[in-house]
């Protein structure tokens, strides 16, 4: 892999750019892997590239059904934190936080993390007294946050309205270590990464079933040909339903469209992500000047990756009441994508009732901040066999034994 440097662009522009090689490899299929992935987002491409860094485990394919990053991953709101209640939850993604804080410098490639700080706004009494309470938790699970005042709120926001008509701030959980990261170079960066480890990524390549003999995965049947290999890990979000049907078992999961739109840019005006959960919107302003915006899922189950103008119309009347300056700000663009929600809330990470079938899914609204935490904990079990300590809890068998990893409630909201 050559290295992306300033040297590099200097001398590249003395040579027209001439030089400059393919990001990744366009690879074809083999007849065999070690290790299968399924579904080239964040997630797939994560679990691939600590399998490679952590285990020396390379012979591996991803195969994506449509180009790589072009699902989830592409089409979120960029937003991480590590403020959870439960244990496992704030332990998962602490981890990925920390990861995400010298993942450009170890993927050599710049994801243009931006660690702004994020604020949850307290609007009731109730989530005053649940947002001190995970500020308690926080603190004992080893993450940075404090409950901050209104005054202190205003000073970090000088353009929100503290003294709303229904919903005044009361305070908020603030992180000042959590923030965004350009979503589109996380994938690509990861990309780069494990095709300069000599990892397959194949795009275009639909997996159509999976083969298994004596109740053990072999391989899979795609559109490009059938496909061999020792292990095979599923990680293709809003359609793991549909994928776990083919290795034949079901989950315990729904697929509902989340939606998010951008405003025209203008000038910085919020250096800070700010949730406003009582109302259900979350706001932050990119490096280009705009408002990205997001709100609640649909309330029903569908694979759609459009928006809704009756979702655009609840979540904006919401942020105007705490944001007026807005009131006025056009819609640039809008989109929607599919999530994959649990019961509780939380993900699935953990062996099938198919031997040598692991999955990764059921991470609802918050599947980008998670990426590398969730891939380095999906690297360790395929690895190894088994759940380590960061999913251990997150396994299909807590369903059938009613213990739960419940962030319905704790958090609030699952983005």
């Amino acid at each position: 892999m050559k290295r992306y440097s300033a040297f590099a662009l200097a001398r590249e522009a003395l040579r027209d750019h001439t030089g400059w090689k393919r990001a990744w490899e366009k690879a074809q299929p083999k007849a065999h892997y070690d290790v299968i992935i399924i579904g080239a987002g964040g997630h797939g491409l994560a679990t691939a590239y600590y399998l490679g860094k952590n285990h020396g485990i390379t012979n591996v394919a991803v195969l994506e059904k449509g180009w790589l990053g072009g699902g989830n991953t592409g089409r979120n709101t960029t937003i991480i934190r590590s403020n959870y209640l439960q244990d496992p939850s704030a332990a998962i993604y602490e981890k990925a936080r920390s990861l995400y804080e010298t993942l450009s410098q170890e993927l050599n490639y710049n994801i243009m993390y931006s660690p702004r700080g994020v604020m949850m706004l307290a609007q009731t009494e109730h989530e005053v007294r649940g947002y001190r309470r995970t500020a308690q938790a926080n603190a004992l699970q080893g993450v940075t946050t404090e409950f901050i005042t209104p005054q202190r709120v205003q000073e970090l926001v000088p353009i929100i309205d503290i003294s709303g008509p229904r919903y005044p701030v009361l305070g908020a959980l603030w992180q000042p270590r959590a923030g965004t990261a350009r979503h589109d170079a996380v994938a690509w960066g990861y990309a780069r990464a494990c095709s300069d480890m000599g990892m397959d990524i194949i795009q275009q390549c639909e997996v159509t079933a999976v083969r298994q003999e004596g109740g053990k995965v072999t391989g899979v049947e795609t559109t490009r040909g059938a496909i061999g290999c020792n292990r095979l890990g599923i990680v293709v979000a809003g359609h793991s339903g549909v994928m776990a049907e083919k290795a034949g078992f079901r989950l315990p999961i729904e697929s509902v469209a989340l939606q998010a739109l951008v405003s025209e840019p203008i000038k910085p005006c919020m250096d800070v992500v700010v949730m406003a959960n009582t109302v259900h919107g979350y706001m932050s302003q990119s490096d280009k000047g705009e408002m990205v915006i997001g709100g609640g899922a649909d309330g029903y189950n569908n694979y759609t990756q459009r928006g809704s103008f009756h979702h655009i119309e609840e979540t904006a009347r919401a942020l105007v009441e705490t944001f007026p300056m807005i009131s006025r700000l056009k819609m640039l663009r809008q989109w929607g994508g599919i999530v994959d929600m649990t019961g509780d809330r939380s993900p699935i990470i953990s062996p099938t009732p198919l031997a040598g079938c692991y999955i990764n899914c059921g991470w609802g609204t918050g599947g980008f901040k998670a990426i590398p935490g969730s891939g380095w904990a999906m690297a360790d079990m395929m690895a190894n066999g088994r759940p380590g300590p960061l999913c251990a809890e997150f396994g299909l068998d807590r369903f059938r034994q009613g213990r739960f990893v419940d962030e319905s409630v704790a958090a609030g909201v699952a983005h």
